[in-house]
């Protein structure tokens, strides 16, 4: 059964009772946090959609994308092309928090330094002082995970004080995979992690041609979720969606790619380094096609 909205208690029993060995869904943590009790009661699992970590595992696996992958990738990425000195700005947010706990995390893997941290309040104008601050730390790469304006707003600041091409590479999150994002000149040949976009892409032709207007970005996760549970129906009634089976090191291939689920709910993803260009971004480094290729 597929919750499209907060889900309950109720919806998750009666689904149960109707026979339902797994649930799909719901999309956010609180939903999550009330199906998920009912769920492991009857040993049923819940692939849900939700990008907080906190609500995944006993039976709960989050088929998201999650920020913690995008900059894990990234990071990564930069540090195999030579850079060490990494400094971040983020937003005062959840997912600022997310990113900066996973950013530290993951420098640290990589043998690189980081030089600060900076947050801010998602206004244009509250970034100046701490891109100010960023850019007198002289790193060689900047995460910046924002999008939109204050995206915009920041990477002309930080080149104003001394932070820009060639010295120091722009670095951004998932919320860089929007085509306004090449308008900004300072943040061309900027690297970010995303799904490779070639499968999206074709995904969205069918689903135009179906239903007469473009998908939501979340329609991928969905279709994700329905193939994952054909995939696996060919086994024992009750016994096909068990943790063994979710849990699969091999994993399985989407529309946005390989993924895998760990013990504790969590996805990893197969995800490409796209470059920011005038007319859009292109891929510098493939996704993975397999995880014996990937080395997490």
């Amino acid at each position: 059964m597929l919750f499209r909205s907060d889900a309950s208690a109720r919806a998750a029993t009666r689904a149960i009772a109707e026979g339902a060995e797994i649930i799909l869904g719901p999309l956010f943590a609180q939903s999550v946090t009330s199906v998920a009790p009912v769920a492991a009661t009857q040993n049923v699992p819940v692939v849900a959609f939700s990008t907080d970590r906190s609500v995944a595992g006993r039976g709960v696996y989050l088929l998201s994308f999650q920020p913690e992958d995008e900059v894990r990738r990234i990071v990564s990425y930069a540090a195999a092309k030579g850079h060490s000195a990494f400094s971040a700005m983020i937003p005062q947010t959840a997912y600022g928090q997310k990113v900066g706990d996973a950013f530290r995390a993951e420098v640290a893997k990589a043998g690189g330094q980081v030089r600060n941290v900076e947050t801010f309040v998602e206004t244009p104008e509250a970034t100046f002082a701490p891109a100010k601050t960023v850019a007198t730390a002289h790193p060689d790469a900047v995460l910046i995970a924002e999008g939109g304006n204050v995206l915009r707003a920041i990477a002309p600041t930080l080149a104003l004080n001394g932070a820009s091409a060639p010295a120091t590479k722009f670095l951004g999150t998932g919320l860089w995979d929007d085509a306004t994002v090449g308008r900004e000149p300072m943040l061309l040949n900027g690297w970010y992690a995303a799904p490779s976009p070639t499968a999206w892409q074709g995904f969205a032709r069918r689903y135009q041609q179906a239903f007469g207007a473009a998908p939501p970005r979340i329609a991928s996760l969905g279709y994700d979720a329905m193939s994952l549970v054909v995939l696996l129906s060919s086994g024992r009634p009750y016994l096909r969606y068990t943790q063994t089976t979710l849990t699969d090191p091999n994993g399985f291939s989407g529309i946005d790619g390989i993924f895998r689920f760990h013990a504790d709910g969590s996805v990893e993803r197969g995800l490409a380094i796209m470059q920011v260009g005038q007319t859009g971004a292109t891929v510098i480094d493939p996704a993975p096609q397999t995880f014996q290729l990937v080395g997490f």
